[in-house]
């Protein structure tokens, strides 16, 4: 196996664990604190401290990741269906969405970041 095929299978294999990591971790955070997931973030935000600053941070990103989304599809349905619950969910769609552009376009990182736009 060439070292650019490592590094492929290296870079799938953590957005697998990532992925699963978060499932599991969200399945105890909901049978422990049931679904007040939004209601918490947005406090924490509101509460102008260390865990707000993160939730802001955190949120920004996610906003550039469902952009990107949209931006690579040329602003598709599909794509804004998809921006939208990756910008919800986080990783847990994310790390799919790229695992599965990683295996549709061969490892080739440049179609990855920039679709039909090369």
């Amino acid at each position: 196996m060439t070292q650019s095929n490592q590094r492929k299978s290296l870079l799938k294999a953590l957005l697998f664990f990532q992925t699963l990591a978060l499932v599991i971790y969200t399945v105890y955070a909901v049978k422990n604190e049931s679904w007040g997931l939004i209601q918490v973030f947005t406090e924490n935000i509101y509460s102008l401290n260390w865990n707000g600053q993160f939730n802001l941070d955190f949120s920004s990103y996610l906003t550039l990741s469902g952009l990107w989304i949209m931006w690579r599809n040329q602003w598709s349905f599909s794509s804004i269906i998809i921006a939208i619950i990756a910008m919800i969910i986080g990783i847990m769609a994310f790390a799919p969405y790229l695992f599965y552009l990683l295996t549709v376009e061969r490892g080739d990182l440049k179609k990855v970041l920039v679709g039909n736009r090369l």
